[in-house]
């Protein structure tokens, strides 16, 4: 059977690494991004670029988007120069974006009508897990999409789970970056606690890496709050923007999840005192604030 020519769209700090794997991989590739220095910084030359996401979608058979936003997936996609303008019956569409499940649903009914399909992928490691193509990667779609999927996602990631249908995968990743930020912040109050004390918080962080507290997050982030080197990994305004996803979706459920409100709200401290392109491990800057 022929491999797919796969269509590549946002070239950046996630998608850039993504493209190098895929190409280690042996696929075939094209690409769209808004600034052509994104593809000169790529070094590939066997890969073409493309002048609209329209034009990219009539030239291959499956699409990548990594983008930051909701509404920089629906331009993509069902913009004016969209994907759909040019898609071709039969293609599937992987979005690895982190957006609302909505809005994902929604899409992936208009690529429908098109007789294409969409595939939420979204993903959690950050920068260096694209680097080292062990991303963990939340599916939702149809089953024969995700088995189409298989190849490209396992060149991209280790941990690869199908959820279930258009959304899943989206609310799974809004699951992680909860998680994720309530953890940064226990670990901030925690660095808070032994420093009030007079107890040497590395030390603390040593002793509980071997028990029951440990996690990643304070394996790596609770380095990066010892050293205050909050160089991103995954920004602030990212994080931020995941959080409001996550509480969109929780009022859509009539749910309320307070521990979720409160990391949110750190967060936002952290924009208004123009902190957002620092990694979102900078929470502890406003725990240790009082």
């Amino acid at each position: 059977m022929q491999t797919p020519r796969i269509g590549f769209i946002g070239p950046g700090i996630m998608g850039k690494p993504m493209i190098h794997n895929l190409h280690r991989a042996g696929f075939s590739l094209a690409v769209f991004a808004r600034r052509q220095a994104q593809v000169d910084e790529l070094g590939l030359t066997d890969i073409q670029s493309y002048s609209s996401p329209s034009e990219l979608a009539s030239a291959v058979d499956i699409i990548i988007s990594c983008v930051s936003d909701s509404s920089d997936v629906e331009e993509v996609l069902i913009g004016p120069s969209g994907v759909i303008h040019g898609i071709k019956p039969g293609t599937l569409v992987i979005d690895m974006s982190t957006i609302s499940a909505e809005v994902t649903k929604r899409l992936a009914s208009q690529l429908e009508s098109k007789q294409a399909s969409l595939l939420d992928a979204p993903v959690s490691g950050g920068e260096i897990g694209a680097i080292n193509g062990n991303l963990s990667i939340m599916v939702g779609g149809s089953t024969t999409d995700f088995t189409r999927a298989a190849a490209i996602f396992a060149a991209m990631g280790e941990n690869i789970v199908h959820v279930g249908d258009n959304g899943a995968g989206q609310i799974a990743k809004a699951c992680n970056q909860i998680l994720a930020a309530q953890t940064m912040n226990a670990v901030a109050e925690a660095y808070l606690l032994a420093q009030s004390a007079n107890v040497d918080p590395a030390k603390v962080r040593e002793a509980l890496l071997g028990g029951f507290a440990y996690s990643r997050v304070l394996e790596l982030h609770g380095q990066r709050m010892l050293d205050q080197n909050y160089k991103p990994g995954f920004k602030t305004h990212l994080h931020a923007k995941d959080l409001d996803i996550a509480l969109d979706s929780a009022k859509a459920n009539q749910i309320d999840l307070p521990g979720a409100t409160l990391a949110a709200d750190l967060l936002q401290r952290l924009l208004l005192q123009g902190d957002g392109e620092l990694d979102s491990a900078a929470i502890a800057k406003i725990v240790g604030s009082g």
